[in-house]
C-alpha cells in the first residue's frame, strides 16, 4: 500500500470500528432525550437555554427548553453544547483523496476506490455531516450508488446521500484526460456529452444505474492569466436547457461546475440547481440566481488546500492569486444578496476536515446565522429533502449534532462536533 493510502486507512479505520456496530442496529426503541446548554433554532437565529429534543424511532417527536421525558426515555446530558441539526455538505467526492487526482483515477481500481470512499463516508459522518451531494465519482462510473444503497441498509456508517455517478463533461473538457499518450486511450473522469442529445442520453443512462442527479462540468480548464479569469464555457444555454428540462423528466436536479463568465451565466439562463464553485459571477447572473433561487456553492476549502498545498513556489503563488479573486468576487456576491449553499469539494483534502468550509465563509464575510441557514436550509433544499432535514422540528429525522460552546459566537465550534445522531442512532457520542 502506498504511505499516503496507508495513512487514509489508519486514519479512518477507527471511525469504522467506533461506529459500524451503531450503523447497522436501528434506532432505539426507547425514546431518548437530548439535553444540552443551549439549541438552535436555524430558521429564527433563536437558541433555547438549555434545549432538550425528544426522540422517537428515527424522527424528531417535541423540542423545547424542556421536553416531556417519557417513561422508560434515556436521557443524554451533552453539557455546555449547543444542538443543531446535522451538518450539510452539498459538494463532495468520496472517491477522491489527497494525493495526485488524475493519478489515483488511472492506477486505483474502482474496487479499492470503492473501499477508501466507504472510509471517506465514515469519516464525514463522524465529523457531524448527516447529509451530503456526491458530485462526481471521478471516473467509477455508478459505485456510488452502491455505497449510498448499503448506507441507506445500515450495511456501512456514513451520512445520507445523492449521487450523481460520473460528472458528464465534452470530448478534450474539464474531465478529459487531455495530457497523457493518445495511443494509451486513458479514459476520462466524465462521461462524454458533445451534444443536448447526448447529455439527454448520458443522463438517462446515469438515472438507469441509480443516479438521484445530474454533475454537469460547464467550465474548463478554469485558470487565472495576468490577473484575469480564463473560464472557457463547454455547453451553450441551449444544451444546458435541454439537460434541465430532462432533469425535470426524471426528477433529477442539474447542477454545473462552472467557475466564471460566459458559463455561469448560461447555466443561469437554464435553470439549473446550483452553480459550484461560482468564483466569477456578473451582474446578470446573480439577477438571474436571484430571480430562479439558484444557489452559488463557493468550496473555498478546496481552493485553499490547493495553494496551501502547491507542488512549486509558481504553483502555489497561482493558486493563491485564484483564491484572492475569489474572495473578492465572493464579497460582490454577497453583497448582490445571492443565495448560498455550502459544499466543500472534500476528497482531495482529508474527509471529515470539510467544516473549515464554513470558517471559510465567516472569515470572508458572511454573519455565522447566515452561513448555518445556507448550510442547513438551503443545503435541505438543494439535496431535496427540505421539510424532513436541515432543522430541529418534529416530525423531521432526528439528525442532530453538538457542537461546543455557542457557534454563533464562533463558527469554528462546527469543526469540533462532539455527538452525531442519524436517523434516531447515535453514531458518535
Amino acid at each position: 500500500m502506498q504511505p499516503m493510502l496507508a495513512a487514509l486507512a489508519l486514519s479512518t479505520s477507527p471511525l469504522l470500528v467506533s461506529s459500524n456496530v451503531a450503523a447497522q442496529a436501528p434506532p432505539a426503541s426507547s425514546p431518548i432525550v437530548l439535553h444540552a446548554a443551549r439549541l438552535l433554532q436555524v430558521d429564527t437565529g433563536n437558541l433555547l437555554q438549555p434545549g432538550e429534543v425528544l426522540v422517537e424511532g428515527d424522527r424528531i417527536r417535541a423540542v423545547a427548553s424542556s421536553v416531556n421525558h417519557p417513561q422508560g426515555a434515556r436521557v443524554i446530558d451533552l453539557g455546555n453544547t449547543t444542538l443543531l441539526p446535522g451538518l450539510i455538505d452539498a459538494h463532495i467526492h468520496l472517491f477522491l483523496h489527497p494525493g495526485a487526482e488524475d493519478l489515483q483515477t488511472v492506477e486505483e481500481s474502482v474496487p479499492w476506490r470503492t473501499i477508501l470512499a466507504e472510509q471517506a463516508a465514515a469519516a464525514d459522518v463522524m465529523a457531524g455531516f448527516t447529509a451530503e451531494r456526491d458530485m462526481g465519482t471521478e471516473g467509477a462510473g455508478s459505485a456510488d450508488t452502491a455505497v449510498r444503497n448499503a448506507i441507506n441498509q445500515g450495511l456501512i456508517p456514513g451520512p445520507r446521500l445523492r449521487v450523481s455517478g460520473n460528472a458528464i463533461d465534452i470530448l478534450g473538457g474539464h474531465e478529459d484526460a487531455s495530457k497523457y499518450n493518445p495511443a494509451q486511450h486513458v479514459l476520462s473522469n466524465a462521461d462524454y456529452a458533445n451534444s443536448a442529445e447526448q447529455l439527454i442520453e448520458v443522463m438517462r443512462e446515469q438515472h438507469k444505474q441509480g443516479s438521484d442527479f445530474a454533475k454537469i462540468y460547464e467550465t474548463g480548464p478554469d485558470r487565472m492569466i495576468d490577473g484575469n479569469l480564463r473560464t472557457p464555457y463547454q455547453y451553450t444555454a441551449a444544451q444546458l436547457s435541454a439537460a434541465v428540462e430532462e432533469g425535470r423528466r426524471l426528477g433529477a436536479a442539474v447542477a454545473v461546475h462552472a467557475q466564471g463568465e460566459p458559463g455561469t451565466l448560461y447555466a443561469a439562463q437554464a435553470g439549473v440547481a446550483s452553480i459550484d464553485h461560482a468564483t466569477q459571477l456578473s451582474d446578470e447572473t446573480m439577477r438571474l440566481m436571484r430571480e430562479k433561487g439558484i444557489f452559488a456553492v463557493p468550496t473555498f476549502t478546496i481552493f485553499e488546500y490547493f495553494a496551501q498545498h502547491a507542488a512549486s513556489p509558481t504553483a502555489a503563488a497561482r493558486e493563491r492569486a485564484l483564491l484572492d479573486y475569489k474572495i473578492a468576487e465572493f464579497k460582490k456576491q454577497l453583497a448582490a444578496g445571492v443565495p448560498f449553499a455550502v459544499g466543500s469539494d472534500v476528497g482531495p483534502f482529508p474527509h471529515g476536515t470539510q467544516a473549515r468550509e464554513m470558517t471559510l465563509m465567516v472569515q470572508y464575510g458572511m454573519k455565522p446565522l447566515a452561513v448555518l441557514q445556507a448550510d442547513l436550509l438551503n443545503g435541505a433544499k438543494l439535496l431535496g429533502w427540505q421539510g424532513q432535514i436541515g432543522e430541529l422540528r418534529p416530525g423531521y429525522f432526528a439528525d442532530i449534532v453538538a457542537v461546543p460552546g455557542n457557534p454563533l459566537d464562533d463558527i469554528t465550534a462546527c469543526e469540533h462536533v462532539s455527538f452525531v445522531m442519524k436517523g434516531g442512532t447515535i453514531v458518535r457520542q
